[in-house]
């Protein structure tokens, strides 16, 4: 071997190692919700590694994902503005970030055929995830809006996943699910209806979020992460099918249900966010706080301030 080529080999592995080095390491807790996909797309597509982030997505149930921030195994994660509350008020301390998608029908209530409203519930079994997660909240809310309370009906914990499959075997009398899931009732309608959805309750709205230590340790790379968010909704838009089929392998879909099953949600760009922070956000926080002290969820209201942490969310961090 030549002194030159040698030369260059050395010069080459330095270049890689500082190239490696850059890379900041993030583990990310999410589900298999549509909304968060865009998440999984800047992964699988390489956009996160182009914009320095070596992101590690882990599938946690909403109902412990929590537990994975306090452990250290995740840094991040996606969930719903109401259940970010939650967290913090039960000492895992994180900050929102940016908007990550709305529900518009993505969200609902699956009941049998006979049901003629939610009313009708009352004495019934409903199939929706623990405490502290979305499906288990929007039930409440859509209960209150009916003038029930939680206390009317029975709630038996399951996913989303295998609240919907248990509905279509004919199991509990209504269940709380989401897209893809939701899909599946839609497409069987002898097993029964969609009730609700939140296009008649718009109440699901999801956030990205990281604890406090990870954001002031590693800025550059939260709006990278952002940064990266963005691009993702951008190849959405502009090499829809190949996203779609990235997306939807994620949760074993074919690239034709993901897109059926992202018609019924809204990612949220720059502008989008701008507009979330501006006041949505923080009269949804409030009202939702509210409801989750009648719960027994949280023991006292937080300012809302502290739970989020928005120089980031129009993609340039000032």
């Amino acid at each position: 071997m030549t002194k030159w080529t040698a030369g260059a080999l050395a010069l080459g592995f330095a270049l890689w190692s500082a190239g490696a080095s850059a890379q900041t390491k993030v583990s990310i807790g999410i589900s298999g919700w549509t909304g968060f996909a865009p998440l999984v797309l800047a992964k699988e597509a390489g956009i996160f590694a182009k914009n320095g982030v070596d992101a590690t997505i882990k599938k946690i149930p909403q109902g412990t994902r929590h537990l994975a921030i306090a452990s250290g195994d995740v840094q991040c994660a996606a969930t719903t503005v109401e259940t970010w509350i939650v967290w913090n008020a039960n000492g895992v301390a994180t900050k929102q970030l940016f908007q990550l998608d709305k529900s518009y029908g993505a969200d609902g209530m699956a009941t049998r055929a006979a049901t003629a409203s939610i009313k009708d519930l009352k004495g019934k079994t409903v199939a929706a995830s623990a405490p502290g997660t979305s499906p288990y909240f929007a039930l409440a809310w859509m209960l209150k809006e009916n003038g029930m309370t939680l206390k009317d009906v029975t709630v038996v914990n399951m996913e989303p996943g295998p609240a919907a499959q248990a509905f279509l075997a004919g199991q509990n009398d209504a269940a709380m699910t989401y897209e893809p899931y939701l899909s599946a009732v839609r497409d069987k309608p002898d097993a029964g209806k969609i009730i609700a959805t939140t296009l008649d309750y718009p109440m699901v709205m999801d956030t990205f979020g990281c604890t406090p230590k990870f954001i002031s340790e590693n800025e550059a790379a939260v709006r990278a992460i952002v940064k990266s968010y963005y691009e993702a909704l951008d190849m959405i838009k502009t090499d829809q099918k190949k996203a779609y089929d990235i997306m939807g392998a994620d949760v074993k879909q074919s690239g034709e249900q993901f897109g059926k099953s992202a018609g019924f949600l809204r990612w949220s760009d720059a502008a989008g966010n701008k507009a979330f922070f501006s006041g949505e956000w923080q009269t949804f926080t409030n009202k939702a706080a509210d409801l989750l002290l009648e719960m027994g969820l949280i023991k006292q209201k937080p300012d809302v301030a502290t739970l989020v942490d928005t120089r980031f969310a129009a993609g340039g961090g000032s």
